[in-house]
């Protein structure tokens, strides 16, 4: 099949492309309104973009309570989702108003940062601190923005050392969720290495 993707003209019940550009890891985005609130928030629209510095970016449907916070402290946490967090994960996701506590609501321990103010997930082995870098608008074909496109500069990083074994993150051990189409998931528990050729 081939479908015009401007015009989305697929022709099928449910749109695939989430369903093709797989998997997405997660960012479970943790900031703190300018009164002082956590918010918590997965997004599956994210990756890591340079590594010397570290830029990470991650894209929010909307102005959404995290945009807002960002937007007024320049910070915000990203922790890593793993199995064992799917559903308190899945819980934080809830549509709720700017005063409620998403930790609180997913019943998880905010543990302090080190270079920003805003908590980071204690249960997650993995936490990347982030300072704003830039907000870009994502227009649609008439001009209407209604999508953005959050960079940030990874300031530290938390992992928890028993995921660090000989010199290297074992990252299947950690069972990392991500995101596949519709309300799909995939847990990593396997991996295999490939050299690239001299």
């Amino acid at each position: 099949m081939y479908y015009d993707a401007v015009k989305n003209n697929h022709g099928l019940p449910l749109d695939p492309i989430k369903a093709i550009v797989v998997p997405r890891p997660i960012a479970w985005v943790s900031s703190l309104s300018e009164a002082g609130v956590a918010n918590l928030a997965p997004y599956s629209f994210f990756n890591i973009f340079s590594d010397s510095p570290t830029y990470i970016a991650f894209g929010s449907g909307g102005v959404k309570d995290s945009l807002r916070n960002i937007q007024a402290t320049k910070e915000f946490a990203l922790s890593l989702v793993t199995h064992d967090l799917r559903e308190a994960m899945n819980a934080s996701s809830a549509n709720v108003g700017p005063h409620v506590d998403e930790f609180e609501l997913a019943r998880l321990t905010k543990a302090p940062c080190q270079f920003i103010k805003a908590p980071r997930v204690a249960e997650s082995p993995v936490c990347l601190e982030c300072r704003l870098f830039n907000v870009v608008d994502l227009p649609d074909d008439e001009g209407r923005v209604g999508n953005f496109l959050v960079i940030g500069r990874v300031l530290g990083v938390h992992i928890d050392d028993r995921f660090v074994e000989n010199g290297r993150v074992n990252t299947a051990s950690m069972q990392p969720v991500a995101r596949l189409g519709y309300s799909e998931y995939a847990t990593v528990t396997e991996a295999w290495r490939m050299r690239r050729p001299d």
